[in-house]
């Protein structure tokens, strides 16, 4: 995200200065204005396939050998479980989808959001959305390479519980 440099309401040059214990950019005059940069709110799921694969993907942009799980931004006035909902639904098309269970919130700090992530079950066609994405792939869970940022320590957390139950009845 680019760095602020300019006062929203005033338009004068935004400082580093103290606000509510932290530095942050406050505007140089006296109008009040203080810049947070809070994080952005983002949803993720892990989207088991089939009961033992895991369906990733790749963003149009990454690297080819980066892929992760489903993920979007929470728009405004929308939970948490219907975000990941509607983002499976654009992103790969997937209706047959259930919540099996809410992981956890995850921080990502690098680009500074926070991450409500689910482990979520689908059956049906994918059907893959070439203005977000560039490929799919669909891995074994146990084949699954969780990375160290990002969703990556969620796919970490839940692939060792999901392994240690062992294969679904």
């Amino acid at each position: 995200m680019p760095q602020m440099n300019y006062c929203p309401q005033c338009a004068s040059p935004l400082v580093k200065g103290i606000a509510s214990g932290r530095e942050r950019l406050i505007c140089s005059k006296p109008c009040g204005y203080i810049f947070y940069d809070n994080p952005l709110p983002v949803v993720g799921a892990i989207v088991e396939y089939d009961n033992d694969t895991v369906i990733l993907t790749q963003n149009i942009g990454w690297p080819a050998d980066w892929f992760g799980i489903v993920t979007g931004f929470l728009e405004k006035d929308e939970e948490p479980a219907d975000a990941i909902l509607r983002e499976i639904r654009e992103e790969i098309g997937l209706t047959d989808v259930q919540i099996v269970e809410f992981l956890g919130i995850y921080t990502f700090y690098q680009r500074n959001e926070v991450i409500f992530t689910y482990h979520v079950r689908a059956t049906g066609p994918i059907v893959m959305d070439e203005t977000e994405l560039q490929a799919i792939k669909v891995v074994p869970i146990a084949q699954i390479r969780p990375w160290p940022f990002g969703t990556g320590p969620a796919v970490r957390d839940w692939q060792a519980k999901r392994l240690a139950k062992g294969p679904l009845p």
